[in-house]
This record gives C-alpha cells, structure tokens and sequence, in this order.
C-alpha cells in the first residue's frame, strides 16, 4: 500500500474519532444545560412556637459554724432544713419521684493572720434537692414560695430551672411538610415569573432542627416556651 495513501487513511480515522468525541461532549454539554435550565432550586422555612414539657430545678441549702466539735448539732441542722425543703415542695404538689435528694457534703475552711496563726474555722454541710418534673408551670409558681424559707432561717440557693422541650420528634413530620409546602410557593413564583410550571421534586435536602428559647438565638433552656425552626432546600422539575 502506497505510504501517501496509508498517511491519509490514518488522518482521516483520527479525524473522524475526533468528531464523533466532539458530538458527544456538545451533545452532553447541550443535555446538562437543558436540566440546568429546567429545575429551580428553592429553601422552605417552618417555625412552630412550643412550650417547654421538662423542667430541672435544683434547690441547695447550707448550714455552718465555726466550731467542729460540734458537728453533730450542725449535721442535724443540716437534716431539718433539709425536711423543712421537701415538706414544702410535696405539700405544693411534687411526689417523690420528682424530688431527688443528694448527699450532705462537709467542707472546712481556715482563716489566719499575718502571722499564719488561726484566727476563725468555718465548717459547712451542703446539700442539694434536684426536682426533675413534667409539672413545668408548677415550678415556676414554687420558685417564690420556696425562698420564703429564708425567713425560717434556711440558706437556700434557689437555682433557675432549665426547661427543655422532649418531643421534637412529634413535631418533624408536620413542620417537613410546612417547609417543604414553602419551598414549593417560592418555586412557584420563580416559574409563573418565567411562564412555566413547577413540577416534581428533583432532589431534597433538610436541615438540622433549631430550639431557642423565645427571644434568644442561643439559649434554650432557661425559657418555658420556645422556637423550633427548621429550613429545606428542594429542587423542583420545571415544566413548560
């Protein structure tokens, strides 16, 4: 076979791979450009107003003196206020069950001179009463009326409760759908904008779930009601 001729036929294959190569990535070019064009991407927003359905309340009271031979009176002292604390909170309602009592512990203290020598020793028994309650308009009422203890002579730290929302769970699917709903009416409004029709979803994608106490973009536990919010973005098909 001719040299001249074998050359030509070679140029020619590579010529006509290098058209059909061509083809294909216009032809791909061409396809992704029309799903590009006809799908509208769109963010849906849901935000539902719910109270909180747990509280954790701690109650700590402390008794000292500054005599540690006589720790027996203090430690009983301890034991009374200690009653004086649940008595109240069962007669406002809270069973046994809700009221966690914790140990009685002792600390000391020691209070010298210039001199190191030992001027006053203080000697300490705190306690602590956690109440862990579904009652959570009870404790916000019981807050006030436990710090009139006070006047019995019980030193009580009244702790702010932390009030929680546990049922988020109950709440997903219908706000999903809420969201979802607003992605679609922001689709719709891109597309009549256009002239065209909102079609199926394409693709879905949810994001995380927020709870914030009313008012706040952090906290979420010192309020009893709160936001839960929660924002999709959905590609939707568009149809002529």
């Amino acid at each position: 076979m001719d040299s001249k001729f074998l050359g030509f036929l070679v140029l020619g294959l590579f010529l006509a791979v290098g058209l059909i190569g061509g083809g294909y990535f216009i032809g791909q070019t061409m396809y992704n450009a029309k799903v590009a064009i006809n799908v509208a991407e769109s963010k849906g927003l849901a935000e539902k107003r719910v109270k909180a359905d747990q509280a954790d309340w701690k109650i700590q009271y402390s008794v000292a003196n500054s005599d540690g031979k006589d720790m027996s009176v203090l430690y009983k002292k301890a034991e009374e206020d200690q009653a004086k604390i649940i008595d109240l909170l069962t007669k406002l309602g809270f069973t046994n069950e809700e009221i966690q009592i914790g140990v009685i512990d002792y600390s000391y203290e020691e209070f010298r001179d210039e001199n190191q020598n030992l001027v006053d020793e203080k000697h300490t028994l705190n306690g602590v009463i956690d109440i862990v309650t579904d009652k959570v308009d009870l404790v916000s009422q019981a807050r006030a009326k436990v710090n009139k203890l006070i006047a019995d002579g019980v030193s009580i730290v009244n702790h702010v409760p932390r009030f929680t929302f546990t049922k988020l769970n109950d709440i997903k699917p219908e706000m999903l759908r809420e969201a979802t709903q607003n992605a679609r009416l922001a689709a719709n409004e891109f597309a009549s904008s256009a002239g065209a029709n909102v079609g199926g979803i394409q693709d879905a994608k949810q994001g995380a779930f927020s709870v914030t106490d009313v008012g706040s973009e952090y906290g979420d536990t010192e309020k009893l009601y709160k936001d839960v919010r929660v924002v999709t973005t959905i590609s939707f098909y568009i149809t002529d």
